[in-house]
């Protein structure tokens, strides 16, 4: 590993490292990143939470997480919090991947464009670090029928890409990773706090930094097929404002800029922009 590293790799994405004794990884990373803090190590360990968060504290970077695999807005809201609660938030660094070599998601298999969009809004928005494998960017979703695998994968064949298709989400996702990179808020899974919205197929959620200089407000659909409507409640009271006050938004999508009045707004999203994200600025 170390020649590796000599030779300028600093990823290495360590499989099943479950199966193996705990305390060869405990020794092995800590040798490597005395010499060079900057190797990062990724866990794929699709295993119980306990060994998950084990394998963060002896030294892993970050490591995969369910997310692949919720999917409702009771599972999302469940997930996440735990992310951001005692035991996991004190030592596991969770990497949301949208789909991976061996796993080609049954929600991306029948949801269409829209369905990675949703996935990719989630992903990017929900933690501060996420990951995509060749073809989600070209909405690639056929399966071997009844499972979660790929029907032409790259395990068994090459594969060339036009990654300027008609469909694709290059665009979109171009975007989301700016809008991460200007805001300090996105780029942690902490932070995060749900709030009400009153629609089961949408969720609207919030991250913020620590000083609240940076608060994001997201607001994903979780339906592909059809446009949703919900009122959401804006957390006026979390700014010391009043439940009328005026609160100044941006969308970070579409660049336009307005302001709210009062705590209860309604918002639309359709299957062609199934997601909104908005930087606030509360006025006092």
């Amino acid at each position: 590993m170390q020649g590796w590293v000599d030779e300028g790799v600093k990823i290495f994405r360590v499989d099943n490292p479950h199966t193996k004794p705990l305390p060869f990884w405990e020794w092995l990373i800590a040798d490597i990143r005395a010499r060079d803090p900057a190797v990062i190590f990724l866990s794929e360990a699709f295993t119980r939470p306990a060994m998950m968060l084990r394998l963060g504290k002896l030294g892993f970077t970050q490591g995969y997480t369910y997310f692949t695999w919720r999917h409702t807005k009771a599972e999302l809201t469940e997930y996440f919090t735990q992310l951001n609660a005692p035991p996991l938030r004190d030592g596991f660094r969770p990497n949301f991947f949208v789909n991976t070599p061996d796993i080609n998601p049954y929600f991306l298999q029948s949801s269409g464009r829209p369905g990675f969009l949703i996935r990719a809004a989630l992903a990017t928005l929900g933690s501060g670090l996420w990951g995509m494998y060749s073809g989600f960017e070209l909405c690639e979703g056929a399966p071997l029928p009844g499972k979660e695998e790929y029907l032409d994968s790259e395990k068994y064949e090459i594969r060339p890409r036009d990654y300027s298709a008609p469909g694709n989400i290059r665009y979109e996702i171009t975007q989301l990773n700016r809008i991460r990179r200007e805001n300090p808020a996105l780029q942690t899974h902490l932070g995060l706090a749900f709030h009400p919205v009153h629609n089961d197929k949408l969720l609207f959620f919030s991250k913020r930094t620590p000083d609240q200089t940076n608060v994001i407000l997201a607001l994903v659909s979780l339906d592909p097929f059809e446009a949703q409507e919900g009122t959401l409640e804006l957390p006026l009271w979390e700014f010391e404002l009043g439940d009328d006050a005026p609160l100044q938004v941006e969308d970070l999508m579409r660049g336009y800029r307005w302001t709210w009045h009062g705590k209860w707004q309604t918002v639309r999203l359709t299957p062609e922009q199934p997601f909104a994200v908005w930087r606030i600025h509360p006025l006092r």
